[in-house]
């Protein structure tokens, strides 16, 4: 006769299976519950750049209506002007026109001859000016690189002037250059 014990019926291999079945359950759930929780986060990540994406939008769309966004300039950011001499002009004009406003004085003033521009839309002007205060230099070259048109400095050169008064006043050489938008 044959020995079975009523106690063990899987037996030392089904223990095993039993086992290795519990642990491929609970590693599946796992991975479920990451990969759920992964997605969630994705989800949410996509409707924070979705809302960002349509306050982007609602900004540009009313900067395009026609209203000034705050800290926008006014105006065209090119040079007016039907022909590349009356650009010109209005490049001298807003030159000085910053110049006087800053409290300096224009002491010359020159347009760069179109043959030694390398391209034609672009006009470059050359000032030299007297202004008293550091103060007011500073104020010159915002006005001249923050307003409208877009006018780039190309170049700038600050010199003592001759001490021929009892104020401090330096000289100052500019070079500035704006795009024209050509004819039309």
């Amino acid at each position: 006769m044959m020995n079975v014990s009523p106690i063990d019926p899987l037996g030392r291999a089904g223990k095993l299976a039993t086992l290795i079945y519990l642990a491929l359950i609970v590693a599946l759930c796992l991975t479920s519950t990451l990969l759920l929780w992964d997605t969630m986060q994705r989800y949410q990540a996509s409707n924070a750049a979705l809302e960002t994406l349509a306050r982007f939008q609602n900004l540009r769309r009313a900067s395009n209506s026609g209203s000034n966004t705050e800290g926008w300039p006014a105006g065209s950011p090119f040079l007016e002007g039907t022909t590349v001499t009356l650009a010109s002009a209005a490049l001298l004009q807003r030159i000085t026109t910053a110049i006087t406003q800053a409290g300096g004085s224009v002491v010359s003033s020159e347009v760069e001859p179109q043959a030694q521009r390398p391209r034609d839309d672009y006009v470059k002007a050359t000032a030299t000016c007297e202004v008293t205060q550091v103060a007011a230099l500073q104020q010159l070259l915002h006005d001249l690189e923050a307003g409208m048109p877009f006018l780039f400095i190309d170049q700038l050169v600050v010199e003592a002037a001759p001490s021929s008064d009892k104020g401090e006043r330096m000289r100052v050489r500019l070079a500035v250059s704006g795009q024209w938008r050509g004819a039309k």
